[in-house]
């Protein structure tokens, strides 16, 4: 077994390489754009790395959201493109899941909510246990002062993620609340992890229908009115 695994949910992008003993090779570039111009090089070079060729891939791995509308287009359509061109099959994981389990082996008991800003006071968000299972399905949250307060009441619960610096002035009076003091950004090492099971139990995807799940109807801003010229 053999799997390309992609992640491009937020701002950059994380390719990696796994087989049936692990990770093999991990390239993580976060910055603008990054995951247009620099996905298809970080592939190859990641693959190269590990001692293979792309025809070597048995599968291709994505994070299927939610997270950013544009870096999922581009993510999900280059792994597509991929499948087409080796005629591999695409396995698809749950960004927000794949983060949790970067937490999970440090917070044993805990329950994991991680977080990606959907701009103004709304995340994505879902809440995992120790054992990666969901606990609350992935959703899109406008924070309030009653936001997780069913669960924060009796369970220590682990928020992070590039949503949750916004929602730590809501939620810390909780003393249930815990806000480590580490960046956790979406990876292709963690969606590769749960890549691996799904190859195991061929949860693969229709290539042709498959969709990122972005959670929420895109809203485009409204064109700006034209400027009147002085005469």
């Amino acid at each position: 077994m053999l799997l390309l695994s992609i992640d491009t949910s937020i701002r950059g992008c994380s390719v990696a390489v796994h087989n049936e003993t692990g990770l093999l090779a991990a390239y993580d570039l976060f910055t603008d754009k990054s995951s247009s111009a620099m996905l298809t090089t970080l592939m190859r070079d990641s693959v190269a790395h590990a001692g293979f060729k792309l025809a070597d891939v048995d599968a291709i791995v994505v994070a299927k959201g939610p997270g950013s509308y544009t870096g999922l287009r581009v993510g999900v359509s280059t792994a597509k493109g991929l499948c087409y061109a080796l005629d591999k099959p695409l396995i698809a994981i749950n960004t927000l899941q794949a983060m949790a389990l970067q937490l999970a082996p440090f917070f044993p008991e805990h329950l994991l909510c991680p977080m990606i800003d959907a701009r103004r006071m709304e995340v994505y968000a879902a809440v995992l246990d120790d054992n990666n299972a969901f606990v609350q399905e992935t959703q899109a949250v406008i924070m309030n002062e009653n936001s997780f307060e069913d669960l924060l009441a009796d369970r220590q619960v682990v928020f992070f993620g590039d949503g949750a610096a916004k929602c730590k002035p809501i939620l810390e009076k909780h003393s249930n609340a815990i806000f480590p003091a580490i960046d956790i950004k979406p990876s292709a090492r963690t969606i590769g992890q749960l890549g691996t099971i799904a190859f195991q139990n061929a949860q693969f995807q229709d290539v042709a229908s498959f969709e990122p799940y972005y959670l929420k109807d895109f809203m485009s801003p409204a064109p700006r009115k034209a400027s009147t010229l002085v005469q």
